[in-house]
């Protein structure tokens, strides 16, 4: 027999997740307190916020961690494009009737896959980049766009074929051409089943494009690095630069959830 919760048995169930949010958020201070005295260290905080926001000659302007940022989300919004657009082809190419098509999608994703992102990066750098005589920040872009398009062709992949059969037939009944039967009927229903898998895409490209401070590109995490090396700062910077990261992620989850919502009411 099916039992139907009361108002008041969720009351409680909230009171008690509240209870132990709470003492999760003591346990968490008192441990932080201990490792202070274990360490001996001297927290500083009030040094932070000249690094967000510059204060001096009168006027606000961009700290180091804030400028760093912007390199950062200008590194991330250009991947975050190209690497949807190499993932949309491969899984198109992985789709295709051609075997050399297949073979070369499959090819790229098994490559990228299952190599560091860290020895990409260091061989577009190192290797390409002085051939083609391209910057550090492109060289970024091009590593982290082709490191999240094989995992986006995947989700991508799945997404197209998992649209009903009959869709499909109904396209080609109407006379519609393969890439308006794509562009019309396959990818708008795909995308809602896609969306939350590629949020979690674009959530890895905002943390990897740390790795793009190995290659001397001045973004949080390298700003990050000059500060504390600078004042020696370690654990204010790290946990800032970390608190960044986790408002941007945050944010992109947030947003991606609200269009998430928005394509659910539309069906």
């Amino acid at each position: 027999m099916t039992t139907v919760a009361s108002p008041q048995s969720g009351h409680v169930r909230r009171v008690f997740d509240m209870a132990r949010l709470v003492a999760l958020g003591a346990l968490a201070l008192w441990l932080l307190a201990l490792g202070e005295r274990g360490l001996g260290y001297q927290w500083q905080w009030y040094r932070v916020p000249q690094y967000l926001v510059d204060t001096r000659g009168g006027t606000l302007s961009a700290g180091p961690l804030l400028e760093g940022l912007v390199v950062t989300f200008g590194i991330t919004a250009a991947s975050l494009v190209l690497s949807m657009t190499f993932g949309l082809c491969a899984a198109l190419l992985r789709l295709s009737d051609s075997f050399v098509a297949r073979l070369a999608a499959r090819g790229y994703v098994e490559l990228i896959r299952n190599t560091p992102l860290l020895i990409q990066l260091f061989f577009i750098y190192f290797v390409i980049a002085p051939v083609m005589d391209i910057s550090a920040t492109t060289s970024a872009i091009i590593a982290l766009s082709l490191f999240e398009g094989a995992y986006a062709s995947e989700i991508i992949r799945t997404g197209i074929e998992s649209v009903p059969r009959g869709q499909w037939e109904a396209a080609h009944s109407l006379g519609l051409s393969p890439f308006a039967t794509h562009a019309r009927v396959i990818l708008p229903q795909a995308l809602r089943r896609i969306l939350p898998p590629l949020t979690g895409v674009a959530v890895s490209l905002v943390k990897d494009s740390a790795l793009a401070s190995t290659i001397a590109v001045y973004e949080l995490t390298q700003q990050g690095q000059i500060i504390i090396a600078d004042t020696f700062l370690t654990f204010e910077i790290w946990f800032t630069v970390a608190a960044v990261y986790l408002a941007a992620t945050g944010s992109l989850s947030w947003a991606a959830s609200a269009m998430e919502r928005r394509l659910a009411t539309g069906d």
